[in-house]
């Protein structure tokens, strides 16, 4: 990273998952020279730290699903550049954390990995290799009530859970459909899939939360993740706003679009499924 970061880690010491993530934010200072802003302090003297949080690029290491450095910086309006979460990325990678309160091996390794990917340098996410998508979409309308919901016409697939894809060669950007922003109401949290990871048709490609449910964004295509909207990470509320253009999620390398094809549906098939779940859901 060129600039330099700001680290709000998990305070949850009493689990594993929390010992990690103060780990890792220990090592950021000491070979990063990093920011760290404890989480404790924070809430009662927020000055310096918002200062700190706002000259530098700031990470959030959450230990866990409950999100509480993720809810911090969202209390403070922080913006942040990158969230962590170390139960999540242990499952990715296969690395299972012990219950007792110490770094053992697994935990190493797990720190490991995560320094790794935060400092890689990945090409694939550079701004020049983003699809040129379009800068106006022709959407169909549908409206129920006082709801009203879009669906672009062209050059758009959907898959039966409620994710679209737009493909140009052999790169792809997915994101959800105005029926799940509907849905869900208030997005308020936003958790991106890591940069680099392959994934496979019907995976899970990060999440969205709103104060109703969490959303698990199932990938309509199967490729390689080579960016994110890391602009959701701080506004996730652009998924209200508008999932297709603002609100998109990644975008994906493609491995076999001819294949993934063969399970997607297009805009008229889609649009009736959609017409249909909406009126099942207002009734």
């Amino acid at each position: 990273m060129d600039k330099k970061i700001a680290v709000l880690p998990c305070n949850g010491l009493d689990k594993c998952a929390g010992c990690v993530s103060r780990e890792i934010a220990i090592k950021l200072q000491e070979e990063q020279n990093a920011e760290i802003i404890c989480p404790v302090l924070f809430r009662v003297a927020d000055a310096r730290y918002n200062k700190i949080a706002s000259e530098n690029e700031l990470i959030v290491i959450d230990g866990c699903n409950t999100r509480c450095a993720t809810k911090l910086a969202s209390e403070k309006n922080l913006k942040v550049s990158r969230k962590i979460n170390i139960t999540e990325v242990s499952k990715q990678f296969g690395i299972d954390i012990q219950s007792k309160l110490e770094i053992g091996e697994n935990e190493k390794k797990l720190i490991d990995v995560i320094l790794e990917d935060i400092f890689k340098k990945d090409e694939s996410n550079e701004e020049n290799s983003s699809i040129s998508f379009p800068k106006v979409l022709d959407y169909e309308i549908y409206k129920k009530d006082k709801f009203i919901f879009r669906l672009p016409k062209d050059g758009f697939y959907f898959n039966e859970n409620d994710v679209w894809v737009y493909v140009q060669g052999n790169l792809a950007r997915i994101g959800v459909t105005d029926y799940v922003q509907q849905s869900l109401s208030d997005i308020m949290f936003f958790t991106p899939p890591n940069v680099g990871s392959e994934v496979e048709q019907f995976d899970e490609v990060g999440t969205i939360e709103s104060g109703k449910a969490v959303f698990e964004v199932i990938s309509p295509v199967s490729g390689k993740v080579i960016r994110v909207n890391e602009a959701l990470l701080s506004n996730p509320e652009y998924i209200n706003e508008n999932p297709f253009e603002k609100g998109w999620i990644a975008e994906i390398e493609l491995k076999d679009f001819e294949s993934d094809k063969m399970l997607l549906l297009e805009f008229d098939e889609y649009f009736e499924k959609m017409k249909r779940k909406v009126d099942e859901f207002h009734v």
